[in-house]
């Protein structure tokens, strides 16, 4: 299991799909030593290393009825479409508590994307250097541009870390990650496009040019991290979603996030057998070096 990672894209409440193969890897005991996660993935690997099996789901389905969960008025009262106070605060503060003391103490390495306003580059943080912000950190990796306002930590405004690094596999091998098991929430041969809106992002953000030309720039670097882990196919484990995807970015169907929650679980148990073949042959071959 040494030099290998485990890399979650974001995607809004696509995410959720990620939550479902998390939970079937807690049922089964199978943590990597290393996770780094951006926007939603973050946060589901949050609750998996606190080892709370099941509050992915409560959070993301449970919860999406909530007044405050998504909504235009949160957008037109306080400039973010999340309920960001109640997402980040309330709910794991006092309705689903979350378990800072497991997740603390765990042995695996914890890092989190997020990108500079000023620079419009990715800023990482270890859990293990996070001094106490850690709901502050994941926030700032799950503000949207135009959704959310920025978190401000360490003299710094941040913004979602999928815009300057959406699957973060390039940090992971930069730590020494030679295996690299990566879920995405899109379907196989998915390519981003450029954005039609290019216009409003640079008009909108004029006084942080580097940052309107990361979100704008974003589609390429997507592409091109996914052509990078089909170029190196032998170091990565990709986990998808299997059936065409009904649920988008921005999701309150709770039949829809339960289907796509569910496709992750039952994928993921579908190629476990599969990932484990890999982690061994993947293991020998590292000792072989």
């Amino acid at each position: 299991m040494n030099s290998l990672g485990l890399v979650l894209e974001g995607g809004g409440m696509r995410g959720v799909y990620t939550a479902g193969v998390l939970e079937y890897l807690m049922e089964h005991e199978l943590y990597f030593p290393y996770v780094i996660g951006v926007s939603a993935g973050a946060c589901n690997a949050a609750s998996y290393l606190s080892r709370q099996s099941g509050r992915n789901r409560t959070v993301l389905i449970d919860y999406v009825k909530h007044p405050d969960y998504i909504s235009y008025k949160n957008l037109l009262k306080k400039k973010q479409l999340f309920g960001m106070d109640l997402i980040f605060d309330e709910i794991p503060s006092l309705h689903v508590p979350f378990d800072f003391d497991t997740f603390a103490s765990a042995a695996e390495r914890f890092l989190i994307g997020t990108t500079d306003m000023e620079t419009g580059e990715a800023v990482y943080f270890d859990k293990h250097e996070s001094g106490g912000q850690i709901l502050s950190i994941l926030r700032a990796s799950s503000s949207l541009p135009f959704m959310a306002p920025a978190v401000e930590i360490d003299n710094r405004f941040l913004l979602d870390g999928g815009i300057a690094d959406p699957i973060p596999v390039h940090k992971s091998e930069a730590d020494g990650n030679h295996s690299h098991v990566v879920i995405l929430t899109r379907n196989a041969g998915y390519r981003k496009q450029k954005s039609r809106m290019s216009w409003m992002v640079q008009r909108l953000y004029r006084k942080n040019p580097a940052l309107a030309m990361a979100i704008t720039s974003r589609y390429e670097r997507y592409n091109s991290t996914l052509e990078h882990m089909e170029a190196n196919r032998d170091d990565y484990f990709i986990i998808q979603p299997s059936q065409v995807l009904e649920v988008a970015r921005i999701e309150k169907s709770q039949v829809r996030l339960t289907d796509l929650y569910n496709q992750g679980y039952e994928d993921m148990k579908v190629r476990h057998g599969e990932l484990e073949k890999w982690i061994e042959h993947r293991s020998r071959l590292k000792e072989s070096v």
